[in-house]
């Protein structure tokens, strides 16, 4: 009786310390993350998202037929609501949406390479804050470290884009027919400023979209550094 009596508590203390040694090592796993890890694990997740994110936006109909479709300032809807019924221009409206919308595909295909290089100046206390940080930490960091450099980026190639798509010519015509109807205000808007700040504005969103993708989903995170950074964050 007294051997099994013994028996049992080794037992007992085998399995204890079979249990605490793997509670020590799935502690370790998490806890004991270098700097380094957590900083290659960060910006491996922010280059997967911002590389989707950008390569669907840059694609025909990557805005026009998406959540992110480039829509009508207010002052140009006036004018595509005046000119239904004017020869030439009664489906302005559907002519310059889709041509705006192109513009920003276009604009989205040099976005890549400049998030990445952000991504690789990111210091690892960065890493660190943005990882223990909100749902949309990361997609913040991004906005402050590169939105003025897309804006000067994204301007030129709208213009360019714009122009080949004979977006302006076209728009300016239409501006030009709104201004000959008697008691409307004269309107002269922007379409380029407009069209850079919205496609900029899709574009975060679509990043922001697909950050909250690898903090929530655990299937989104395709690699075990990801699978291992990120456990850090659930535990938090």
């Amino acid at each position: 009786m007294i051997k099994k009596v013994l028996l049992l508590l080794v037992v007992i203390n085998l399995t204890a310390c079979t249990e605490l040694q793997q509670l020590a090592g799935a502690v370790l796993t998490t806890d004991t993350l270098s700097d380094l890890d957590v900083g290659n694990g960060l910006k491996e997740a922010l280059t997967i998202g911002i590389s989707k994110g950008a390569d669907k936006l840059s694609i025909t109909d990557g805005y026009f037929k998406s959540a992110y479709k480039v829509l009508l300032p207010e002052e140009a809807q006036k004018v595509t609501s005046k000119l239904r019924n004017v020869p030439l221009f009664g489906n302005v409206e559907d002519k310059i949406l889709e041509k705006i919308n192109r513009a920003a595909e276009d604009a989205a295909k040099s976005a890549k390479p400049i998030f990445v290089s952000a991504i690789k100046q990111m210091t690892f206390q960065d890493a660190t804050n943005i990882l223990m940080g909100s749902n949309n930490a990361a997609t913040q960091y991004l906005n402050k470290a590169t939105y003025n450099q897309l804006y000067a980026e994204f301007t030129p190639v709208v213009i360019n884009s714009l122009n080949k798509f004979n977006a302006l010519d076209y728009w300016g015509d239409a501006v030009n027919a709104y201004n000959k109807i008697p008691l409307v205000q004269k309107l002269n808007p922007k379409l380029e400023d407009y069209v850079v700040k919205k496609a900029l504005e899709g574009l975060f969103s679509m990043v922001g979209k697909k950050e909250v993708d690898i903090r929530k989903n655990v299937s989104a995170r395709t690699s075990d550094l990801l699978q291992k950074v990120f456990a850090k964050q659930d535990n938090k």
